[in-house]
């Protein structure tokens, strides 16, 4: 059975709780607290779980005896246990009312093909979970997944290397560390080519992040785990003062949540330059303070539109931006790609100079958008559709590349423009040319010629359509 197959049967699991009123999010949380215990059976970690709470006293229960049961293991694993367990726990209640649904999932659980699904990864098989919830428009989840394709095309070109500390400020279920985790292992032979203490370093130290939402901070917690990953996950806004700790950074990749704080109100960090409501200029702020001021340090961030054109705090942010950091590329993005379709997003790759003047010369702009075909759940985005901006990106003398897509504005075009990076987008072929619009109306009395022959044209489409018995009611 391939971890494909067990997640489609996880997820059909979801049906069972429909009478109970449990939404898919708060079923993946639900399915977090029981596979922590049954993955940790498999991967022989239980030792730091409670002998009397492990998977083998759960699964012998059954009833109101089992519903009673998993609602003290889930008490006490959230107060008497340490660690990522305590984490992962930590305020933890169940949903599930019906004592036979929850005895249902545990056996069908427990029943699953776990060696293949160890032999494929386990971590993989809660990523699909995830993808899963995520890809369920009633979920909402979509608002923290960013698609994998492009969460690995981001972490590809920025290519975080061993000995670097990575960070994602707004980390959802921390797919971008993941990803980076994995690149890293990719360029080092899955760390067989590392010293122990490199090792620990990069189990321990070099991944990290930050989540707002409690229950998708679980979510980030049990991936993190079943990568194998120790960095530390804070549970906390950092766009608050806690954010100020999170700095000294060599890589960050984000995709922050998009909107206006609650109520309208301001960050609450005092070390930002700027004030604002915009959560993603406020991110912006905090990522690019984040990176050291090496000349190396670098992040490639989503952010939507409006960070590119907005006045007032909005290009005091985006001068300073290219002030501190060398902002080498945008990226525009095709729509369709995240849970609200008429979202338009972009790619910002920069890095952090040594000084805070000055750093940024030009900026290559690389339009995906464009003339793009649509892209949503049944067509979705793949790695070939990056595979000329990539190359574009990647090229060693960046004006030989001969693609409309990609354009250059020094820093002087971008500050004529009031400081806008509102820029790159190509001619859009669905837009009519001007000599293809009719004459203009010189005069009154065209346009109430034209009018008139418009009203006689539809009274003819109207007679013949009435001959024909057609409903007009119905055929607008």
């Amino acid at each position: 059975m391939t971890n494909q197959e067990i997640v489609s049967k996880l997820w059909n699991l979801c049906n069972i709780l429909r009478d109970d009123g449990i939404t898919y999010h708060q079923y993946v949380t639900e399915l977090t607290y029981i596979l922590f215990l049954k993955m940790a059976k498999e991967t022989k970690t239980e030792d730091t779980i409670p002998e009397e709470y492990r998977w083998d006293k759960l699964v012998v229960h059954s009833g109101i005896a089992l519903k009673k049961f998993y609602k003290d293991l889930l008490a006490y694993l959230g107060e008497n246990t340490k660690g990522r367990v305590r984490e992962i726990y930590q305020g933890a209640s169940s949903n599930i009312d019906e004592p036979k649904n929850l005895e249902k999932i545990i056996k069908s659980i427990n029943e699953l093909d776990w060696y293949s699904a160890k032999e494929e990864g386990l971590g993989n098989l809660y990523e699909g979970l995830l993808e899963k919830n995520a890809n369920e428009k009633k979920s909402g989840a979509g608002q923290y997944f960013t698609p994998r394709v492009l969460i690995d095309v981001m972490t590809e070109l920025i290519a975080p290397q061993v000995g670097e500390r990575c960070n994602d400020p707004a980390c959802g279920t921390f797919g971008f560390m993941i990803s980076a985790d994995s690149y890293v292992k990719s360029i080092s032979d899955d760390y067989c080519d590392l010293t122990e203490k490199q090792v620990e370093f990069q189990v321990k130290e070099a991944f990290s992040g930050g989540e707002l939402v409690h229950e998708t901070h679980r979510l980030a917690l049990m991936n993190a785990m079943l990568h194998n990953i120790e960095g530390r996950i804070v549970l906390g806004d950092t766009l608050s003062e806690s954010g100020k700790a999170m700095t000294g950074y060599d890589v960050v990749l984000t995709n922050p949540p998009f909107g206006t704080k609650k109520g309208g109100e301001r960050a609450t960090r005092d070390d930002f330059t700027y004030t604002t409501s915009n959560k993603q200029l406020n991110f912006l702020q905090h990522i690019y303070r984040s990176l050291k001021a090496n000349g190396k340090a670098r992040a490639a961030v989503v952010l939507p539109d409006n960070v590119l054109f907005a006045d007032g705090d909005g290009e005091k942010i985006r001068v300073d931006l290219m002030n501190k950091c060398n902002l080498h590329t945008v990226l525009r993005l095709p729509t369709g790609i995240f849970y609200a379709q008429g979202v338009k997003t972009n790619v910002l790759f920069f890095t952090r100079g040594k000084t805070d003047e000055d750093n940024t010369k030009e900026v290559w702009f690389y339009d995906l958008r464009t003339n793009m075909q649509s892209f949503g759940k049944t067509n979705q985005l793949k790695k070939e559709h990056f595979a000329d901006f990539i190359k574009a990106y990647e090229a060693e003398d960046r004006s030989s590349i001969k693609d409309e897509r990609w354009n250059c504005f020094t820093r002087e075009q971008i500050a004529q423009k009031g400081n806008s990076l509102d820029l790159g987008l190509i001619r859009d072929e669905s837009i009519l040319d001007y000599e293809d619009l009719p004459e203009p109306i010189e005069s009154a009395e065209d346009a109430i010629t034209q009018l008139e022959m418009a009203v006689d044209l539809i009274k003819d489409v109207v007679k013949e359509l009435k001959k024909t018995g057609e409903n007009i009611g119905y055929n607008r």
